[in-house]
């Protein structure tokens, strides 16, 4: 099993959208195992986008990532991170096709909704970043049988 960090930005929680993207990963049959509300203080925020230190827009991306809470996740399950991408879309709201969460709640590249780890490399350093292992459960879902044979 793979594991992912998504984090509904601060426009998702703003805009009441939490419910919707949890459900929309409930309802694909993904594996819940880490989710806190949580400020992404500064250094975080840095250290989260550190690859993009030296874009124009780095210094946006940092403000608005820690202008308002974000909700924290990992989850798992088979090729979970381009399962993940896939139902987010495309970056960009405007390219992001109907059906998925960007393509159906975002409205501009610079907030839109939700980020997704790219590759698992990446998502194991993403949940480093913003959980401990103390903060992931592992648990068993009574139906799992019927979601991976």
């Amino acid at each position: 099993m793979e594991r992912t960090l998504v984090l509904i930005k601060p426009d998702g929680v703003q805009r009441g959208m939490v419910g919707e993207v949890v459900g929309r990963f409930e309802r694909r049959g993904l594996h819940l195992v880490g989710l806190k509300l949580m400020v992404v203080e500064r250094g975080l925020a840095e250290r989260h986008y550190a690859e993009h230190r030296e874009r124009p827009f780095f210094e946006a991306v940092i403000d608005f990532i820690s202008s308002s809470p974000v909700v924290a996740m990992v989850w798992e399950g088979p090729n979970v991170v381009s399962l993940v991408r896939s139902m987010m879309g495309p970056t960009n709201p405007a390219l992001a096709a109907p059906g998925t969460i960007r393509g159906d709640l975002g409205v501009d590249i610079g907030q839109n909704v939700v980020h997704g780890s790219d590759s698992p490399a990446r998502a194991d350093e993403e949940i480093a970043l913003f959980f401990g292992p103390e903060e992931l459960v592992s648990w068993e879902r009574a139906g799992s049988a019927w979601i991976y044979p």
